[in-house]
């Protein structure tokens, strides 16, 4: 019996440790055109603020984010899904966990930078309730490529709710 390729999964998003390199290095590697190697990430993640998660799959990492903490906000500053899980739920799994770190006390947005070229990730982002704020001229070293800011922003639904209620009882 095949499963069909597409079907969504259900991941388990922990935090990552030393021995996702190899897969999370091999991710990195097949879906960007200038991928991080090992130091970059080694030195991101060596720092206070820095945070990475992996989402696994039957002993499988199926994609990886890496975050920084700021005051206000979450800035993702790596992020991708494996070949074989794209379009399959992954990618909105793990975002759906940032967000769910946002308060309207504390961190009440997420940010990140998607080259103008990357449509896919473009999309993605949108579909999850990202918008671009911004362009950043000339972003990337490697490319004169621009880069988009994207920012997702806390709304509380349930505030929403019950202020539509108070209203609706009001008259």
């Amino acid at each position: 019996m095949q499963i069909d390729q597409r079907q969504e999964v259900r991941v388990h998003i922990r935090w990552m440790i030393r021995r996702d390199m190899p897969e999370v290095l091999a991710i990195e590697a097949g879906g960007f055109e200038f991928p991080w190697c090992e130091d970059d990430f080694i030195r991101c993640l060596r720092q206070r603020n820095c945070i990475g998660m992996v989402a696994e799959h039957e002993d499988r990492v199926a994609g990886f984010m890496i975050y920084e903490l700021h005051k206000a906000r979450i800035h993702v500053l790596n992020f991708a899904v494996a070949d074989d899980y794209r379009r399959r739920g992954v990618g909105s799994q793990m975002i759906a966990k940032l967000i769910a770190k946002l308060s309207s006390q504390r961190r009440s947005r997420l940010a990140l930078e998607v080259r103008e070229t990357n449509l896919a990730a473009q999309l993605f982002f949108r579909e999850n309730g990202f918008r671009a704020v911004s362009v950043l001229r000339g972003y990337y070293a490697d490319t004169p490529e621009d880069a988009y800011i994207m920012q997702y922003r806390y709304r509380p639904e349930r505030q929403f709710a019950e202020a539509d209620y108070a209203r609706r009882m009001a008259g």
